[in-house]
């Protein structure tokens, strides 16, 4: 059982004459692929370091304007990150999908860490946007890499041709999407859509995620037991975050299973052991040293973009 797994590497992490064993369980196939080969040495290490929702009144650190964020991402990038999943502001505080606040935002990140980090924008709806306003940001901002919410666009199996069209269009521009899962029918309806084709992509990837925040519910390790019950996860890459304190060891459980991992002050402000992390870059290299002595490192930005992104 993953949770099982889970506790021992997260018991282990706590330990540190007993370096945890992050091989990826279930990966074996008689058939090589290649997101599975990449899986089987290196694990990702996504960040969302702030989010739609939260402020510095939830945590002082947390990184809202771009010279912020561009610090952030400096720290992340020396602690271990990959990626960063990046959300702006507009000038009240409230999430954006302003293309101009990303363009700031991006350019200060790629002035502090060059391409040290991929940069991953989401388009999140929050309740303030459309299908076709997240749509038409991505067609203007041409970002190297966007999260995009499966339910939000693709409600139900009758997609809209324009949906389709759009995934279409994100490959051939060579951006990379990441599809955002949250329970069952998502992961089920994701698989159909792409065995469909409809991704323009055989093996696109997903994000699982445990918990919800707008209804304040902590993610549990048994979440991720049931999401990957629902598909065939050797077909295609993928990786999960988990809100709450549980977060690492949701992490850890994760890796086991052949998944990458999203950390970050957007699902989870707490260590561990319950104290309160002093930024984001101590919730990365908390689980960098929980794998440490593992057959999986953590990959590089470079790494990520040749394996994952280049496909």
């Amino acid at each position: 059982m993953v949770t099982i797994l889970a506790r021992m590497l997260y018991d282990r992490s706590r330990d540190d004459s007993m370096p945890p064993d992050c091989e990826p369980r279930g990966t074996g196939s008689a058939v090589s692929l290649p997101h599975l080969d990449f899986a089987a040495r290196r694990v990702m290490l996504m960040v969302a370091p702030n989010g739609a929702r939260r402020t510095q009144q939830d945590h002082p650190a947390l990184p809202l304007s771009a010279a912020e964020i561009a610090a952030a991402a400096a720290a992340l990038a020396a602690a271990g990150a990959s990626v960063l999943h990046l959300h702006v502001r507009d000038d009240d505080g409230r999430h954006t999908l302003d293309v101009d606040a990303y363009r700031e935002a991006i350019a200060a990140v790629r002035k502090a860490v060059g391409r040290r980090l991929v940069v991953q924008v989401t388009t999140e709806a929050v309740g303030r946007y459309r299908p076709d306003e997240q749509m038409n940001l991505v067609r203007e901002l041409r970002p190297e890499a966007v999260s995009l919410a499966l339910r939000e666009l693709v409600p139900d199996v009758a997609y809209d041709s324009d949906v389709a069209r759009f995934f279409g269009w994100v490959v051939t521009e060579g951006i990379w999407p990441q599809y955002i899962l949250y329970d069952e029918d998502d992961v089920r309806r994701f698989d159909l859509l792409r065995k469909r084709g409809v991704f323009a992509d055989e093996r696109p990837h997903c994000l699982l995620v445990l918990g919800r925040y707008g209804e304040n519910r902590q993610g549990d390790p048994r979440d991720l037991e049931r999401l990957l019950a629902a598909a065939d996860f050797t077909q295609f890459p993928w990786s999960a975050c988990c809100f709450g304190q549980r977060e690492h060891e949701a992490a850890l459980a994760a890796c086991a299973a052949g998944g990458h991992v999203r950390l970050g002050f957007e699902n989870n402000l707490q260590l561990a052991d319950g104290s309160t992390a002093g930024d984001n870059a101590e919730l990365i290299a908390q689980f960098v040293a929980a794998i440490a002595g593992s057959p999986r490192r953590p990959a590089t930005a470079d790494e990520v973009r040749e394996e994952l992104l280049s496909r």
